[in-house]
């Protein structure tokens, strides 16, 4: 099966035209299913998190290993994430609002996480990549809507001085969350340019240095959580912070088994509480998107999931 035909196993027909009637004709229910919705802890008893993540659409970035418009189709992909969204062990969403305001309509967020993603202003390709400017969720309506956190994008170059004008706003972001109590999620990279194009480094080295200067951006790190990459020698890595964090999926390379025994041995370290992947589980090589959401769900909570 190709990723374009995903396996939903029993996901209800999803009425994608009538999003856009609602949305035409009342877009004020947007706003009162926000105040309605069922909300749950962050975190559920056993401590650990697991998020799919759907906010790649915003920055222009739509490629799932070989296919550059994987993700072009709105309808494929709200199919699929209602499809994740539909199995035991996950806690919720990372979206744009225009994502989290279509599965909100779907009624797919009820008693699930919502975290939403602040900064898509660095597009995939552009010669802005890094100024990561604050495009999406404000702090300020994800605590009107009571949505459960904000994400910020973090790249640093040292050789660009946009960085200073991210590092100052994801900072501004953390400090206004945190004066609400809500979660702050920083995913730092140590960033460069080759030939024109920007390159996250994720030697370990870069990736500590990446999590220290995130780590002390605002006022306060009580509601700080990191989103980090899988690297090598990821225990040293991780003893750089004492935030939780979770471990992000990346754009999927290779044997699916090999990055799910990756997870399973990165999810052992204390300061790691689960993962935030998008384009691993909603587009497997298969198609199945249930199956492949089942085992990270498995791998995050353990067989009770």
């Amino acid at each position: 099966m190709s990723t374009t035909e995903p396996t939903t196993r029993g996901v209800a027909a999803l009425d994608f035209a009538g999003l856009t009637t609602l949305r035409a004709t009342d877009p004020g229910a947007i706003a009162r299913a926000w105040a309605a919705r069922a909300r749950r802890p962050l975190l559920g008893a056993d401590g650990r998190m697991l998020l799919v993540a759907a906010d790649h659409p915003a920055r222009g970035a739509l490629g799932v290993r070989g296919d550059a418009t994987a993700m072009a189709s709105r309808a494929d992909l709200l199919r699929r994430l209602a499809t994740a969204l539909s199995r035991p062990g996950v806690d919720g969403v990372l979206g744009t609002p225009d994502v989290l305001d279509d599965l909100l309509l779907m009624g797919a967020l009820e008693d699930k996480v919502a975290i939403g993603s602040m900064n898509r202003g660095g597009l995939q390709g552009a010669s802005f990549e890094l100024d990561d400017r604050f495009t999406g969720h404000t702090a300020a309506e994800i605590v009107a809507r009571g949505i459960d956190g904000g994400k910020m994008l973090t790249r640093i170059d040292l050789q660009d001085p946009g960085s200073a004008a991210t590092l100052e706003a994801s900072a501004r972001a953390v400090t206004e969350l945190a004066a609400h109590g809500t979660m702050a999620m920083v995913e730092p990279f140590w960033s460069t340019r080759r030939d024109g194009k920007v390159v996250n480094l994720l030697d370990p080295d870069s990736t500590i240095r990446s999590i220290t200067v995130a780590s002390g951006l605002g006022a306060t790190s009580a509601y700080t959580w990191l989103k980090l990459p899988v690297v090598d020698d990821l225990e040293r890595v991780m003893d750089a912070t004492t935030l939780p964090s979770l471990l992000l999926g990346g754009d999927p390379q290779g044997d699916p088994r090999d990055t799910y025994a990756s997870w399973g041995r990165s999810l052992a370290i204390p300061q790691v509480r689960g993962l935030v992947v998008g384009r691993a589980l909603l587009y497997p090589p298969d198609g199945d998107v249930a199956a492949a959401v089942d085992i990270a769900a498995d791998l995050v909570h353990g067989g009770g999931a």
